[in-house]
């Protein structure tokens, strides 16, 4: 896929965890976009759009896009959004960029626990002829998954254990272990509690960014996006198709190939998730995981370090993981990922999965530079 224009990711602003109650939803939507704002430089003023991704159900309204008009900047102002996941949106921005009729795009993505039952929310998002009735939310389709898995690779649950403790240790202290009913066969170190959290990213054409004298950019070297069927039945879980078809897209735009990826995010949903993630990124086929995490490959100091954030294990903001760990990436290109920062990071990749059993796949590659054009 060629876009005519390259966006690049020129401020960024993470929030995985928001604790108190001192601040409303439109407050942490406000701050989020705020924060983004002031890292690449810019106002409100300076931005051609605005794309959210928000989800009715968590947020206890219909139509959310309207409540977040005001506190993004939206009013007189364009403003889409996309209910799916918060990694489309990053698509729908990237894409509204690249196109040529915008010059900067303001992307955010938001996830509270105000709702009584999480699990009853995502339920109402399933089909109300069976999986509705099974009951079916995420954490019961990670579960399935995870035992599909476990049933086609033998010996997996301790490699699963093995990524766990990586992210965990990754994220350090503060990571929150599910807890109360969880399901077979995962445990509890193997998942995390929900919390409260949001994201912003801001994106803008070569033109506006050579424009503005600007350095630091994560440009967008490739990306690419697919979806499962709906209906559990229709898949194989235990394989992870549309992921590999989103990164074959992501690795052609950017010209390279999984050998030249200096650091990566994935969904850990579970670490079963991340394993998949493995494989269908191309960083390692299941015969060989054994011998590549035994080995370090993807920890701190591996070839490929993976989740150096922590991932979803560390922090659950569940509607929007998927564009955090794009935020992420671009961070780690930049070189403003903090703590966790890979030295020398030039080429990242981004896995964004999410729905029951990760439905929606997204693969995302940013560099510090140009390169060639996506």
């Amino acid at each position: 896929m060629r876009l005519k224009v390259q966006p690049g990711v020129i401020g960024v602003a993470i929030r995985p965890i928001i604790t108190g109650a001192t601040r409303s939803l439109e407050e942490i939507m406000y701050d989020t976009a705020q924060q983004a704002l002031l890292d690449a430089g810019l106002t409100i003023e300076d931005t051609d759009g605005i794309v959210c991704a928000c989800n009715d159900q968590f947020d206890g309204r219909a139509i959310s896009v309207m409540m977040a008009s005001g506190p993004l900047g939206g009013v007189d102002r364009d403003i889409l959004s996309t209910p799916s996941s918060s990694e489309h949106a990053f698509v729908l921005g990237a894409l509204r960029v690249a196109s040529g009729n915008y010059r900067t795009q303001l992307v955010v993505s938001w996830s509270p626990t105000e709702v009584s039952s999480m699990s009853e929310a995502q339920r109402l998002g399933t089909d109300p002829y069976f999986h509705r009735a099974l009951p079916l939310d995420e954490l019961s389709a990670h579960a399935m998954q995870a035992a599909a898995l476990e049933h086609a690779v033998p010996g997996v649950r301790n490699l699963a254990l093995a990524v766990a403790a990586k992210n965990r240790g990754n994220g350090g202290a503060g990571a929150l272990a599910a807890a109360g009913k969880l399901r077979w066969p995962l445990t509890p170190e193997m998942t995390t509690e929900p919390v409260t959290g949001a994201v912003a990213m801001v994106l803008a054409t070569e033109d506006f960014i050579a424009e503005r004298g600007m350095g630091n950019v994560a440009w967008l070297r490739g990306m690419g996006w697919a979806t499962e069927a709906a209906f559990l039945g229709d898949r194989k879980l235990a394989t992870a198709p549309a992921l590999e078809a989103a990164a074959r897209q992501a690795y052609a735009a950017a010209g390279i190939d999984a050998g030249q990826i200096d650091v990566a995010e994935v969904t850990d949903a579970t670490p079963y998730s991340e394993l998949l993630a493995y494989e269908a990124l191309g960083l390692s086929p299941r015969a060989e995981w054994a011998t590549d995490i035994a080995a370090g490959r993807f920890g701190r100091d591996g070839a490929v370090p993976v989740n150096l954030s922590g991932g979803v294990l560390t922090a659950n903001p569940v509607f929007c993981t998927g564009l955090i760990r794009i935020a992420e990436i671009a961070n780690q290109v930049r070189g403003k990922a903090g703590a966790h920062q890979r030295a020398g990071a030039k080429l990242g990749i981004a896995h964004a999965g999410s729905g029951p059993a990760m439905q929606y796949q997204a693969a995302v590659i940013l560099g510090n530079e140009q390169g060639t054009r996506a």
